[in-house]
C-alpha cells in the first residue's frame, strides 16, 4: 500500500471551497472526471461540520411539488404543498392525483399515536439465573439509570426498559422520547451513560455491549412494527365512492375487493408493508426534508386496514409504526432542506408530529393512486407516457 493516495484532507479547517476544489482536482488526476455538476453547490461548505467529511459537491436529486393535500391532523391542519425529491418519472403526478382524490373527500385525518425511540444494549452474565436477578434489581433502580442516562441530555426522556432474556444473556430496550430529533445518537449517548452507571454500580460489575441488535437501527423488524420506533402514526379517510370513479375510474367495491386478494399476497410474500408503496413517498419527502434517507428501511413498515361502508364509501388507513422523522438537527439545517421543511412549516422545534402527520397522509395519497391504476389499467400507461427519458 505504499503507493495508497489519501484523498486531500486539511486538519484545520475541511470546509472551505478550496478543500473541495482540491479534492475535485485530485479526481481529475486519478480518474480523469471533471464535476461540472457536483462541484455546483449554492452553499458555502463551513455549514456542512457534522453531516458529511471529504465534502466535493452536491447530489442534485430534482423536486416535485404534489398537492394540495387537505390535512386534519391535530399538528398539520389545512392545504399543503409537498416537495418531493425523485427521479422516477410519474410519481409526483402519482401522487398529486391521491392527493386530489384525498381532498374532494374532505381530506385526511392524521394522528400520532405513540413516540419512542430506542438503545438496546445486552448484559451478559454467567448463568440465566443471574441474568433474572440483574433484571429485578434493574426494575428496582429503573429510577437512578434514568437519572444517569437523562443527565447527557436536553430533550430526552427515558420512559421504559423492555427485558428480553436468552439463556445467560439479557437483552433491553430502553425507550426514549426524543423531542423534534430522530433521536439514534442522543439515545446512544444516553443508554452508554446509563450502562455505565450500571456496571459500576451492580455488585458483580457485569459486562456488556451497547447494542444487542434489538433496537433493529435502521433495519425492518417485527418488534418495531409491534412496539413502535420513532412514532407511530396514522392516516385515515373516507373515500366517496363518486368521486373514486369520476377521478380514479375505479368503483369502492372493485377496490375493496383488490385490498383483500392484494393482503393474501403480502402475508404470502412476508411483506414489511401490506400497501401499495410506502417506501416511495417516505424517500421522496426524507430526501427534500434532510431525513436520515437510511431511516426508510424501518419507516416504510407499516399495515393499511380498510372498511367498505354501508353507504358504498371506502374507509382507508394508513398506520406507520415506525416513522422517524426530525425537524431539528441532522440534515434539516441545511439550505435545501430547510426550505423544503419551511414550504409545509415544519422547520425547528415543535414541528416533528406536524410532519410525521404530513408524510402519513403524503403515503396514503400515493397508495390510493397506485392502487386505483393498477386496477383502471392505468400502471403501465402512466409510465410509459411520463416515466421514460430516453427516445
Amino acid at each position: 500500500m505504499s503507493d495508497r493516495a489519501p484523498i486531500p484532507r486539511d486538519s484545520a479547517n475541511d470546509y472551505t471551497p478550496e478543500m473541495a476544489e482540491r479534492r475535485a482536482e485530485f479526481l481529475r488526476e486519478k480518474t480523469g472526471t471533471t464535476l461540472n455538476h457536483v462541484r455546483r453547490a449554492s452553499f458555502d461548505p463551513a455549514v456542512l461540520p457534522g453531516n458529511i467529511e471529504n465534502f466535493i459537491g452536491v447530489a442534485q436529486v430534482p423536486i416535485g411539488l404534489a398537492g394540495p393535500l387537505r390535512i386534519n391532523g391535530e399538528h398539520a391542519q389545512g392545504d399543503f404543498y409537498v416537495p418531493l425529491a425523485t427521479t422516477e418519472g410519474t410519481l409526483v403526478a402519482s401522487y398529486s392525483r391521491g392527493m386530489r382524490v384525498l381532498s374532494e373527500c374532505g381530506g385526511v385525518t392524521a394522528t400520532v399515536v405513540k413516540r419512542s425511540m430506542q438503545r438496546a444494549p445486552v448484559f451478559m452474565f454467567a448463568t440465566a439465573r443471574e441474568a433474572r436477578d440483574f433484571g429485578d434489581w434493574l426494575t428496582q433502580h429503573f429510577d437512578d439509570v434514568k437519572q444517569a442516562a437523562e443527565a447527557t441530555t436536553r430533550s430526552g426522556r427515558l420512559v421504559e426498559i423492555e427485558q428480553y432474556a436468552i439463556g445467560n444473556l439479557l437483552y433491553l430496550r430502553f425507550n426514549y422520547t426524543t423531542g423534534d430529533a430522530a433521536g439514534q445518537n442522543m439515545t446512544g449517548k444516553a443508554t452508554h451513560a446509563a450502562c455505565e452507571w450500571i456496571h459500576a454500580t451492580h455488585p458483580t460489575r457485569p459486562k456488556y455491549m451497547l447494542s444487542g441488535s434489538i433496537d433493529t437501527d435502521k433495519k425492518h423488524s417485527a418488534i418495531n412494527t409491534l412496539r413502535t420506533r420513532g412514532r407511530r402514526v396514522v392516516a385515515e379517510a373516507v373515500i366517496k365512492n363518486d368521486v373514486l370513479q369520476r377521478l380514479m375510474r375505479v368503483d369502492t367495491r372493485t377496490l375493496f375487493k383488490a385490498r383483500q386478494v392484494s393482503n393474501a399476497g403480502a402475508l404470502l410474500a412476508g411483506t414489511a408493508y401490506n400497501g401499495p408503496h410506502a417506501a416511495n413517498g417516505i424517500t421522496a419527502m426524507f430526501i427534500a426534508t434532510g431525513q436520515d434517507v437510511a431511516n426508510v428501511a424501518e419507516s416504510h413498515a407499516g399495515i393499511t386496514y380498510a372498511q367498505l361502508l354501508d353507504n358504498g364509501d371506502y374507509y382507508w388507513s394508513v398506520t406507520l409504526t415506525s416513522l422517524i422523522v426530525a425537524t431539528y438537527g441532522g440534515g434539516t439545517g441545511l439550505p435545501t432542506q430547510r426550505e423544503c421543511l419551511e414550504l409545509l412549516d415544519c422547520y425547528g422545534n415543535g414541528k416533528a408530529d406536524k410532519l410525521a402527520e404530513i408524510v402519513a397522509a403524503v403515503v396514503l395519497a400515493g397508495d390510493i393512486s397506485l392502487g386505483s391504476a393498477v386496477l383502471a389499467g392505468d400502471w403501465v400507461t402512466s409510465h410509459e407516457k411520463l416515466g421514460r427519458n430516453r427516445p
